[in-house]
């Protein structure tokens, strides 16, 4: 079965010349490539910082993925990647993190457990499992 990639759908856009202030709050797939200061907030979504992007918040989302500058804590639920030119102050936290090399990062690091993949970190199911429960 072909896995469907949910990042190349962009349902909203904030734009190089553009700047905003406060909370975003979103679901699906978001790209910033201007300036944030706030908070930015989704259940289910997944954030895409553009190179040119400088975002002073702090982020939680399902999944980030990080090409410009964030001043601020980043949390993910499903997974974190940071790629040059990427340049990041503050706590990165999630249970699968990716940082390539040229990133530049100050801050501390953690990698919380996803119970789901600790029970069964091959991901398997169990059809007999799943008939009884």
């Amino acid at each position: 079965m072909k896995k469907i990639d949910k990042r190349g759908k962009v349902s909203t856009y904030l734009g190089i010349n553009a700047s905003i202030e406060g909370t975003i709050d979103f679901s699906d797939t978001i790209r910033l490539d201007g300036n944030v200061k706030g908070r930015i907030i989704s259940s289910g979504g997944t954030v895409i910082i553009g190179e040119k992007a400088i975002i002073n918040a702090d982020i939680e989302v399902d999944v980030a993925i990080v090409k410009g500058e964030i001043n601020g804590s980043l949390e993910a639920r499903d997974r974190i990647e940071i790629s040059p030119p990427a340049r990041i102050t503050g706590d990165v936290h999630a249970p699968v993190i990716l940082i390539e090399t040229g990133v530049v990062f100050n801050g501390n690091c953690s990698m919380k457990e996803n119970k789901l993949l600790s029970e069964n970190p091959a991901g398997f199911i169990d059809p007999q499992d799943d008939e009884q429960g």
